[in-house]
């Protein structure tokens, strides 16, 4: 994240250790984020066409706009 925060400073970033299973603790953070990004792994046999059960909750679930990004190959 480091390099990205020189690239873009006026990007807001908050880091947080939330004790909670994922899924909800993410769509609840989501009622205060104006974007919610999230990797996806793409470790499946149908790599590209399916996303991670994580990806498909904040989909369907997230409160405000939801970007699934995969890494560089």
């Amino acid at each position: 994240m480091a390099s990205w925060r020189k690239v873009y400073p006026q990007v807001a970033v908050e880091r947080r250790l939330v004790p909670s299973r994922i899924r909800p603790a993410l769509i609840d953070t989501s009622r205060q984020a104006q974007l919610i990004v999230a990797a996806a792994r793409g470790r499946g046999g149908f790599t590209g066409l399916l996303l991670g059960s994580v990806s498909q909750a904040l989909l369907h679930h997230a409160h405000w706009p939801v970007a699934v990004v995969r890494g560089k190959e």
